[in-house]
This record gives C-alpha cells, sequence and structure tokens, in this order.
C-alpha cells in the first residue's frame, strides 16, 4: 500500500509558496506492507473524480520535485491536487501522519498493481483511522437538504457512484465535508439520513458490516440480494466497475478483465454461488428498464433493486418457522 507522507508533501507545498528551494530527491510517497502496514494508522479519502483531467496521477505525483517549473505549476494549479493537499491539512489536524487517495497512490498504468489495488480496497478502507468524505457539489452544511428524493439535484453525486458505496460501509469513523471542508457530521450522526438515502439499514452504518452478518436476529442479518440492492441505482465509469465495487462488501476476490462488460457481474455471481448457500442470489426478477434477463443470472446489479429487504434465515431458524406454522 502506497502512502503520502502529510508532514513532506505541506512542507514541500510551503516552501513553494514562499519562494523557497526544496529537496527534489524528497520522498512524498511511501510503500508499505506486511506488519509494517499493519501497524501504520493512516486516514483516507472518499470522494468523486474530477472532469476534464483535473485528478494528480501516480505518476505526476511521483515526479512532482523533478519536472519542470511550468508543469509542476499546472499540477498544483488542478483541482485534484487541491483536493489532496486540503486532505492531508485535515489529517493533519487530526493528528495523522499518512494519507491515502486513490488518484495518485496508485499506479493505474500497472494492470497487476490496478488488480491488487481493487481486490484491497474494502479492507484498506475498512482499516482506515479516519474516513474523510469529500462533497464537492455541496455549499452548505445542512443536512436536511440531502433527503429531498423528489429533486435528484439535492442528492450529492458521491451517494450516486458505485466505489462510494463500500467507502461508506467499511470504515468505522467517517467524516463528511463541504466543498469549502467544512465538518457536516460523521456516519453515525447522519445514520437516519443516510439510510434514507442509500436504503442501507441503520445497523449496518453504526455497528458495520461483520457485525451485521454475524448478527443474532435475522431481521438485521444482510443477504447477498439486499447488499446488492444497495448499489442498484449506483453508476461507473466503466461497465465491470460496476461488479468490482461488490467484491470486498460480498468477501469475493476475482481477478480484473476490464472489456469484459457485463460478462464481469455474471462472474461475480458464480463467485458467490461457489463459495455461500445465500440463495438470495436467485431472488432478483424483472425490471421495467431491461425487462427478464436471458440467463438465470442477473445482468447488473440494478436487477437486484426491489430486494432491500431480503435477509438471511438460517436453516434452523427456516424450519422453526415450518414448525410454528404446522408445516
Amino acid at each position: 500500500m502506497r502512502l503520502i507522507d502529510i508532514t513532506v508533501l505541506l512542507n514541500i507545498e510551503a516552501s513553494i509558496n514562499q519562494g523557497k528551494g526544496f529537496d527534489a530527491t524528497t520522498q512524498i510517497l511511501q510503500e508499505f506492507y506486511g506488519l509494517e502496514l499493519e501497524k501504520k494508522e493512516y486516514a483516507i479519502l472518499s470522494h468523486c473524480w474530477s472532469e476534464h483531467q483535473q485528478e494528480v496521477s501516480f505518476r505526476e505525483m511521483n515526479k512532482l520535485l523533478v519536472m519542470s517549473k511550468e508543469k509542476r505549476n499546472e499540477t498544483r494549479g488542478r483541482t485534484g491536487y487541491k483536493k489532496i493537499i486540503n486532505t492531508c491539512t485535515q489529517a493533519q489536524k487530526d493528528r495523522m501522519e499518512w494519507v491515502w487517495v486513490d488518484t495518485c497512490c496508485i499506479d493505474k498504468k500497472s494492470s497487476a498493481e490496478l488488480s491488487e489495488a481493487i481486490n484491497s480496497m474494502y479492507r484498506w478502507y475498512a482499516k482506515a483511522k479516519l474516513c474523510y468524505v469529500y462533497l464537492h457539489d455541496v455549499c452548505d452544511t445542512i443536512r436536511d437538504s440531502w433527503k429531498n428524493r423528489k429533486e435528484p439535484k439535492a442528492i450529492p453525486r458521491w451517494f450516486l457512484r458505485g466505489w462510494t458505496l463500500q467507502e461508506l460501509i467499511a470504515p468505522k469513523v467517517v467524516r463528511f465535508f463541504n466543498q469549502k471542508w467544512e465538518y457536516i457530521g460523521n456516519k453515525g450522526e447522519l445514520a437516519g439520513i443516510l439510510t434514507e438515502i442509500t436504503r442501507i439499514p441503520v445497523m449496518v452504518l453504526w455497528n458495520g458490516m461483520q457485525e451485521a452478518l454475524s448478527s443474532a436476529d435475522n431481521a438485521g442479518r444482510p443477504s447477498v440480494a439486499q447488499i446488492i440492492s444497495w448499489a442498484a441505482d449506483r453508476t461507473t465509469t466503466r461497465e465491470e466497475d460496476r461488479a468490482y465495487s461488490l467484491l470486498g462488501l460480498l468477501g469475493v476476490h476475482m481477478p480484473m478483465m476490464y472489456g469484459e462488460g457485463k460478462n464481469a457481474f455474471r462472474r461475480l455471481q458464480l463467485k458467490i454461488i461457489r463459495r455461500s448457500n445465500d440463495h438470495s442470489i436467485f431472488a432478483w426478477g424483472w425490471t421495467r428498464k431491461s425487462g427478464w434477463s436471458s440467463s438465470i443470472l442477473a445482468d447488473g446489479p440494478g436487477c437486484f433493486r426491489d430486494c432491500s429487504r431480503i435477509t438471511i434465515l438460517k436453516p434452523e431458524e427456516f424450519t422453526k418457522d415450518l414448525r410454528e406454522k404446522g408445516m
């Protein structure tokens, strides 16, 4: 896992702003593995990518100190770079030393690294000490303005993206900020509103996925179909990412094959069927937009839109219900 050294980056930024020199051999990004990574405490950013090539890639951040002054100033002027600096500034206030931002901490030119990152993403977010949600299209701190489902523009774009689903559920501490980096509230405080927008049960937001899955109460135990239903109305730039963004939530690992289209979601379902006896994977059905699928496997998460109340029933609970009904 590659992390940004907060102190190093902010000191370099201060030096540039003050017209001072800096050591071009300084490492802004550092990699950690195994036991060393387990001991690291870091903050993590959840956000929507900017358009028009405004984000800063790994290779650009890695060469920030050795590129030409003109190129460096152009990079530093991007909204994506300012987002990284503001993330580091907030993390430093929270006494963190390291931060992870997907845009510049993953070398997306390397298919092997990208595949490893996607399969590790849920775990990385779950292990983060703090997760900052940056809502670039929210200008105030009024929480109730998110709730108007009749007016789609009132819902921040962050809630409509595929990857941000796991980024909301996995971390224990999630803090929301508006476009000015003003604090709105945390996941616990906003649980009621978040449930209304996302259909994710409050208990999952409060206690996390693992505790919900091991709950003694079957009414609070999310099924595979219910988990997929949370992604039904979310979109991704690449069609395959609708499946890949669900891997961590469903406890599945599989290789990335960009270009396979809808087959990615079919592969995901087959993985689930092989490793789980949760038959809710077959609970999907007809949808107004696409009608019936031509396969026993669903074409995409949208097919599970109406499965948000399906929970897991253990075999002994099922037989008990049958006996109580005299069957």
